[in-house]
């Protein structure tokens, strides 16, 4: 054999076969119609919030150009309009241009938390803080309109806009629109722990459609009253994903020992899926207490420790001490209304006093307006046996010791008013855990403890999540979670939700 005979293999053309297979796995995948979907409505939804924002800014802007034509005295820049025009333009295009490099439209952001609101807000902040340092370096004139009327004018304008598109997108997503098809893959306690937090109802953003449980032989998982199917077998997700036409894909756990199972997945879903969620196992921690680096390719979850003190904490009594005095103010022409009914209507002192727990265990004394009989205390013995309450606490739905007024007080929360009197002597705080009864305190056990390491809110998660109608697991839950992950953006958050529940009560008894 020859030389060229040795090498010739080498040189030789390969089969059409092989040409074909490979010329195949050298095509980039491309998007199935479940993701080009996707897509198509988060592009809308984000043209629509482009289109919110800037009408907002240029009305915003609009105004900061007219109101020193109308308002300035001669021999200003009112003499010049149309340099006025173009600092609000500029000021204006600038503004858009800011939200959209803090991403204050991402997918990920949309429906729900705070994030997308701090982040209007931050955009904003940086907007015109650059601007006005731009115009002190180059000794220019004419933002002064813009910082008094734009800014704060526009801020609180997109605010309430992007709340309002908010409320949209609920509705629409109640309406099974605007929601991710998810499909939920894991071991079967993961998934149906993901579905649950999820919510059968895609308010959240994720409709589930269908499950891959990796650990057991079943057709069908229920959870709820929901009933999801399952699919099995090595290449589940892949076939579930393309059935189900779903776009995102939901890692609740993955097989033990199989490192490389998530970029294998990955991989096997382009161009099937748009997204894959990777499901945190810390239950309770939320995102600001998070974040994600690569240390040399490998994915560290970083969880901060909460504290309890620190700048944050004198924003909040801060935040407390302005809001005290905004809430007293405006309720003060009620108040003697209210003082009056009270004492038409039954017997005793218009205000309430009774000892609660504060922070760090110490008790205090809690001013409310009265809404019971003066003898409650020594009938509740007798009602005991008809507690509706959740653990310690004791709630009756039609407790026979409230007063007329009373049941009209405690439906619109008008009776916790005067705590923000509390709050200015530094007890409670705005937005906090419940503030338990020395008996209550008594019967803790366990982490439960650590709602008393924040002061006590008037309002707080348990006043917006449902009230009386939580379970005692529910609210020692959600109290906990205000307490290691609270921010002052949840807090205003939590502040703007209790107006409506004001409104619309439930729960309240």
């Amino acid at each position: 054999m020859s030389a060229i005979d040795d090498v010739a293999p080498f040189f030789q053309l390969p089969s059409i076969g092989s040409l074909s297979v490979r010329r195949e796995a050298s095509v980039a995948p491309r998007a199935s119609a479940a993701v080009v979907s996707r897509l198509q409505w988060e592009r809308r939804y984000r043209m629509r919030l482009r289109v919110i924002d800037a009408t907002v800014i240029s009305l915003a802007c609009f105004v900061a150009t007219v109101a020193p034509l109308l308002f300035t005295a001669p021999n200003t820049l009112a003499d010049d309009p149309w340099l006025i025009a173009r600092i609000s333009a500029g000021t204006a295009v600038f503004w858009m241009l800011t939200l959209s490099l803090f991403n204050t439209r991402a997918s990920a952001i949309l429906g729900t938390g705070a994030t997308e609101y701090a982040r209007v807000a931050h955009a904003t902040g940086l907007a015109f803080g650059t601007l006005a340092i731009v115009f002190v370096l180059f000794e220019w004139d004419g933002l002064r309109e813009q910082l008094y009327f734009a800014l704060p004018v526009g801020l609180v304008a997109l605010i309430l806009c992007r709340w309002r598109a908010r409320r949209w997108l609920m509705r629409q997503r109640a309406q099974g629109h605007y929601a991710s098809r998810t499909l939920i893959v894991g071991a079967r306690d993961d998934v149906e722990y993901t579905i649950r937090a999820l919510g059968p109802d895609g308010k959240l953003g994720y409709q589930v459609v269908g499950t891959a449980v990796l650990d057991d032989d079943i057709d069908h998982l229920t959870v709820g009253d929901v009933s999801y199917s399952v699919t099995r077998g090595p290449d589940a997700v892949t076939r579930a994903a393309s059935a189900l036409y779903a776009d995102t894909i939901v890692v609740a756990s993955q097989p033990a020992g199989d490192p490389t199972y998530v970029k294998r997945l990955a991989w096997e879903l382009e161009g099937t899926a748009a997204e894959l969620v990777l499901t945190s196992q810390i239950a309770d921690v939320a995102g600001p207490r998070m974040s994600l680096s690569p240390v040399e390719g490998l994915p560290m979850l970083h969880v901060t420790i909460p504290t309890f003190q620190g700048g944050a904490y004198v924003i909040k009594r801060g935040l407390d001490i302005i809001s005290s005095f905004a809430a007293l103010a405006l309720f003060a022409p009620f108040a003697l209304v209210i003082a009056i009914a009270i004492k038409l209507d039954s017997p005793g002192p218009v205000f309430f006093r009774q000892s609660r727990v504060g922070r760090d265990g110490r008790e205090f004394k809690m001013v409310k307006f009265r809404s019971m009989r003066t003898t409650a205390e020594a009938e509740l013995a007798a009602l005991v046996s008809e507690n509706e309450g959740a653990g310690p606490l004791f709630k009756m739905r039609s407790d026979p010791r409230v007063t007329r007024v009373g049941a009209f007080l405690r439906k619109y929360s008008l009776d916790e008013v005067p705590q923000f009197l509390n709050v200015l002597f530094g007890d409670m705080s705005v937005v906090g855990p419940r503030p338990p009864l020395p008996s209550e305190v008594t019967a803790y056990d366990g982490t439960v403890f650590r709602r008393l390491y924040i002061k006590p809110g008037i309002t707080g998660p348990w006043q917006v999540g449902g009230r009386s109608d939580l379970s005692w697991e529910q609210s020692v839950r959600l109290d906990l979670r205000y307490v290691e992950n609270w921010s002052v953006m949840s807090d205003l958050v939590l502040m703007w939700r209790t107006v409506k529940v004001m409104i619309r009560p439930d729960g309240a008894y």
